[in-house]
């Protein structure tokens, strides 16, 4: 059986290295894909899967450009083959209230977080469903599932991705491509260490199990959604957050 190539967008960030990893493991060959232009962290991400050689690459690109995403996609296809999964990983935040926020920084978390979305599955969904297999999975948050104070942005954009996940689930659930999300909450990943350590520690204590999520905990999730045993599942969102949001 040939190895399924998966496409990691936000691919070099602490959870979508893990997610990369975890794809690897499943025998995947996985493409992490991100901006170019942060060398420190791409030489840090490198270190990171030097025990993965030839089955983890990088390639540069930004997920707010359609045509740079059609243009990543050809160079994947070109490279490795068709892309049978997509994890639509990258995601950025500019929090601030509402009263204090500029456009500027609303259209920002929106173009990447749930722009990149569309960018990325427009140009995934047909070769996808012409095959008839196919797995998309969206990382979400658990504040697109119950808000949070000075993120409207980031919170509409990521419960704009629930929408989205089940529309689309619906249009290709004949053509064998499932999709789902999965719903981090508070994470061990460099977005949460740069919260203010008396706010994180206000945060830890509103968990249930008393601690934050490790990277490795959500991409175990991810790695299940896209295997190939996991075809009934499609139009879910998976919760990982600790109990901090229960719903049902």
């Amino acid at each position: 059986m040939k190895k399924r190539i998966a496409l990691v967008t936000g691919g070099i960030g602490g959870l979508g290295t893990e997610i990369c990893k975890h794809l690897a493991d499943a025998g995947c060959i996985a493409v992490a894909a991100d901006l170019g232009s942060r060398p420190e962290r791409l030489a840090e991400f490198q270190d990171e899967i030097k025990d993965y050689a030839g089955k983890i690459f990088f390639e540069p690109f930004n997920v707010a450009d359609f045509d740079s995403c059609a243009a990543l996609i050809k160079q994947v296809e070109a490279t490795h083959g068709p892309i049978d999964i997509l994890v639509n990983a990258a995601g950025i935040t500019r929090d601030t209230t509402l009263r204090k926020m500029s456009p500027q920084q609303w259209v920002d978390v929106l173009k990447i977080n749930l722009d990149g979305v569309f960018n990325m599955c427009r140009n995934v969904v047909d070769s996808m469903s012409d095959r008839g297999f196919g797995r998309i999975v969206n990382i979400s948050s658990v504040n697109g599932q119950t808000g949070q104070f000075g993120q409207t942005n980031y919170s509409a954009a990521k419960a704009g991705m629930h929408g989205f996940t089940m529309a689309l689930a619906r249009e290709v659930a004949r053509k064998g491509v499932t999709v789902n999300s999965v719903s981090p909450g508070y994470c061990n990943t460099s977005m949460v260490r740069a919260i203010p350590e008396n706010v994180r520690s206000q945060i830890v204590a509103s968990i249930p199990v008393g601690r934050l999520g490790e990277p490795s905990e959500i991409a175990r999730v991810v790695a299940f959604l896209a295997a190939d045993e996991s075809g009934f599942i499609t139009g879910a969102n998976i919760p990982v957050n600790g109990g901090y949001f229960i719903d049902f």
